[in-house]
């Protein structure tokens, strides 16, 4: 079988950063994926795809990139299911990152206040 996701987009806001009750590293965040066409009304739209990335990876992304980033992710798509406070069998969907590519130079610099 074969579940690999490849995308190239723009942070929605910054990574969020958790440990796990182990003390893992994780950082979830959205990316902002245009499609690759117009709407009727001549705008490129976009999807919105939640994303996770785990370990010193995710330490890494939430400490140099920030909301606008441009980013690459290789990674899997995964599905997980929990009981919604209505009872409601709720599936969420979202991309694991296996490896995340920082694109633009500019993101980096603004964290860490590097001479461009």
């Amino acid at each position: 079988m074969i579940n690999q996701v490849i995308l190239v987009g723009r942070l929605t806001k910054d990574p969020e950063l958790r440990y796990t009750s182990e003390g893992t590293a994780l950082a979830s965040f959205r990316l902002a994926v245009n499609r690759n066409y117009k709407n009727q009304d001549g705008v490129v739209e976009a999807d919105f795809v939640s994303c996770t990335v785990w370990r010193k990876l995710a330490e890494t992304t939430a400490n140099f990139c920030r909301k606008g980033a441009l980013i690459g992710i290789t990674g899997r798509i995964q599905t997980r299911k929990y009981e919604g406070s209505n009872g409601d069998t709720v599936f969420v969907t979202d991309v694991v990152a296996d490896s995340v590519r920082f694109l633009e130079k500019k993101a980096m610099v603004e964290k860490e206040k590097l001479p461009v």
